[in-house]
């Protein structure tokens, strides 16, 4: 009878890892800032119909990078676990920060004992009564998380977007100039992304009860174009 091979518990955890991180960085990035309505989040993404940003709850986003299955099924069972707490408590009930210990506890439970990590990181935003009181939830593969502060970049190549948005943030911007500066830090200065490159959403002060919307792309294309005259 053949002995099995021993892999000491160190290197399992730097070969999940490290499987997880290639898997994510090949996805395109995505960022999330506050401005001075609320969260902005911009994600380079051509797709029409399948969505990286989505609404969990009244002033809750979802945003997610990786492979999309994955990070998709992390949303449905967010919305599914905002609404059953909602409507068996309140609707006042339902934070961003419990969502995101919940999402760490799964994350970091299938990196421990699953033989494949999720290979996503997600964010969970909030959109607090004023504007610097929301909150930027940041969940690795692992699930580790990280409480962001204005704002915070997830997959590709997050280090040189980090970067290049750090030397011209601005927490009183206006949704426009806040969209131009992270297209711009998403983009580099090798590439132009169009709008039919990039889906945009924001939970905004201004929007009512839900706060959540999608900034259409004729309304990306007028943003644009009016920084290149």
């Amino acid at each position: 009878m053949s002995m099995p091979f021993y892999v000491a518990p160190e290197q399992v955890m730097k070969d999940r890892a490290d499987y997880a991180r290639k898997g994510i960085a090949r996805g395109r990035a995505l960022l999330g800032t506050l401005y001075n309505q609320g969260v902005l989040i911009c994600a380079e993404n051509p797709s029409r119909s399948l969505h990286k940003i989505s609404e969990i709850y009244d002033r809750i986003a979802f945003a997610g990078v990786g492979k999309y299955n994955e990070f998709d099924q992390l949303r449905v069972a967010g919305v599914r676990h905002a609404d059953t707490k909602g409507y068996a408590y309140s609707r006042h009930d339902v934070e961003a920060r419990s969502l995101a210990n919940i999402y760490a506890q799964y994350l970091g439970q299938v990196f421990t004992h699953e033989m494949k990590p999720m290979e996503v990181e997600i964010l969970v935003a909030e959109l607090g009564a004023k504007v610097e009181e929301s909150q930027l939830y940041h969940i690795l593969y692992d699930g580790t998380v990280v409480d962001e502060t204005n704002y915070c970049v997830l997959g590709g190549d997050a280090e040189s977007v980090i970067a290049r948005f750090a030397t011209s943030f601005d927490s009183s911007w206006s949704l426009e100039e806040a969209v131009t500066a992270s297209v711009a830090a998403l983009a580099g200065a090798d590439r132009v992304l169009s709008a039919t490159d990039l889906e945009v959403a924001v939970l905004s002060l201004g929007n009512g009860r839900r706060t959540f919307t999608r900034i259409s792309q004729e309304r990306l294309k007028e943003i644009l174009s009016a920084e290149k005259e």
